[in-house]
């Protein structure tokens, strides 16, 4: 069994793709497909399935990628032991994370992490929705809640807060609510409640049960760029919000808090690229923490 072969059948099973996983490895999808077949001829089963769609895990390769998640962690491990970390701090790192941290925070500061790094390649994946690092949809994920099952790395990053904006254009024009029952009177915007990936969104309810919104977002940079339009009042994360001159806070007394957490799969734990990358997180988040609170 060759180790190169084992490294694209990583690939593969992480991308779901041949032409996804060849672009990362930066070699030609047919010599992936090739490679794989001759992986499988040399272990005598079947651990894709190939499909036009992409590529599915036999049960054989879900055991098989178990195994060989094993492999490169210890190969990571000896390259450290051995003095040749810097050599790994290359190949592909995928974040994913909540849109508005993504956004607002991460994607004008990792460019700091590839300058440090001129070997490492990043994808920033912003999107309002949940990823499985289990399944290999991320390297590194950024959740909102600490992961209870499976075989994960987590910790906390950060603390952060919310409150109510509104534009200072429609509170001129609407007046400024003095409680929260006064909410009432006012256009409300919120997440698209059947939308929500996690119920550590579901904010409203938490301001005032039975609080509705007008104008529903499934996005908090969405969310952002109405209360920012006039639309309405909004809850904001104060890190983001306060980036806009334009906003003001409603009901200051009124905080929400939540934590954003770092989690990725403990195979990665001796990755270089990823232990690089997730203590990169971790020290501008350290850098900047005043603008969570």
């Amino acid at each position: 069994m060759n180790w190169d072969d084992v490294r694209i059948f990583l690939a593969v099973a992480r991308a779901g793709q041949l032409l996804a996983a060849a672009r990362t490895l930066g070699i030609n999808h047919a010599t992936v497909g090739r490679r794989i077949s001759a992986l499988e001829e040399s272990l005598r089963t079947q651990l894709l399935i190939r499909k036009t769609s992409g590529c599915d895990l036999t049960p054989e390769g879900e055991v098989f990628l178990h195994a060989a998640e094993r492999m490169e962690a210890e190969w990571a491990a000896a390259q450290a032991n051995i003095g040749q970390v810097d050599a790994s701090l290359a190949g592909t790192v995928r974040i994913g994370a909540p849109d508005g941290f993504g956004v607002s925070f991460l994607a004008p500061r990792l460019g700091a992490l590839i300058a440090r790094h001129p070997a490492l390649k990043i994808q920033l994946v912003p999107v309002p929705r949940a990823f499985s690092v289990s399944q290999r949809e991320a390297d590194i994920a950024i959740t909102l809640e600490r992961p209870e099952q499976g075989r994960l790395v987590s910790s906390k990053l950060t603390d952060y807060s919310l409150g109510l904006y509104a534009s200072r254009g429609y509170l001129e024009k609407n007046g400024v609510p003095d409680t929260v029952e006064a909410l009432t009177s006012h256009r409300m915007i919120g997440y698209v409640e059947d939308l929500l990936f996690t119920a550590s969104l579901n904010f409203t309810n938490e301001v005032m049960r039975g609080l509705e919104a007008s104008f529903e977002i499934s996005s908090a940079t969405g969310q952002t760029e109405a209360v920012r339009s006039g639309a309405g009042i909004g809850i904001l994360h104060t890190y983001i919000a306060r980036q806009h001159p334009e906003l003001q806070q409603v009901l200051p007394d009124v905080k929400i808090r939540r934590a954003y957490w770092i989690v990725f799969h403990e195979s990665a734990r001796n990755l270089a690229r990823v232990r690089a990358t997730a203590e990169f997180l971790q020290e501008i988040v350290n850098e900047e923490r005043g603008i969570f609170g």
